[in-house]
This record gives structure tokens, C-alpha cells and sequence, in this order.
């Protein structure tokens, strides 16, 4: 099984924040928060090597609480070593100052 560090998953969420605008431009359906978690979510599946089995699936239309849970689902168990990664989350999804 492929985990994560706390320090690769900062870097993660850094990116998408940096490229927030750009992210959210070429996404243009959802909230903010939904198109930039939808990302970070498909970051994770393919940055850890996440199967068909190991992938949530959504029913009905997903929001930003779907894509938080989705998050935290597949990086149980992949944290190594264990961190929050709630903080970081929202860094990623928060416009820059």
C-alpha cells in the first residue's frame, strides 16, 4: 500500500492553492471549495495508486463535505507517519491573502 508524508501532502495542498485561479477558471462547475477538493482528491487517488476498490464512490451530486470525507477516507491508513490533515485542507481550498 503507497502512503503519504505530512510533508508531501503539504506540498500538494500548496499547489493547488498557488494555482487556485487558474484551477478554478478551468473548473468552472461547483463552489470554489467543491472544484478545489474534487482536485486534491484526484491527486490523492493517483499520487497513492488507489485501485477501483480502494476509490469512494459518490451517489448523487457531491459537495464539499462529500470531498472532505473522501479525503480523509483514503488517506487513512496512509499517513505515515499519522498527522491532521484537516489544516492543510483548508489552506488549499482558502483564497490567498
Amino acid at each position: 500500500m503507497a502512503t503519504i508524508s505530512e510533508t508531501e501532502f503539504e506540498k500538494i495542498c500548496e499547489g493547488i492553492r498557488a494555482d487556485r485561479d487558474v484551477i478554478i477558471k478551468n473548473n468552472p462547475i461547483g463552489t470554489d471549495a467543491e472544484i478545489l477538493l474534487w482536485l486534491l482528491f484526484g491527486v490523492l487517488v493517483s499520487f497513492l495508486d488507489l485501485g477501483e476498490i480502494e476509490t469512494p464512490c459518490f451517489t448523487g451530486i457531491p459537495d464539499e463535505k462529500t470531498y472532505r470525507d473522501a479525503i480523509h477516507f483514503v488517506l487513512k491508513g496512509r499517513m505515515k507517519p499519522e498527522f491532521d490533515p484537516s489544516r492543510y485542507i483548508d489552506q488549499a481550498i482558502s483564497a490567498p491573502k
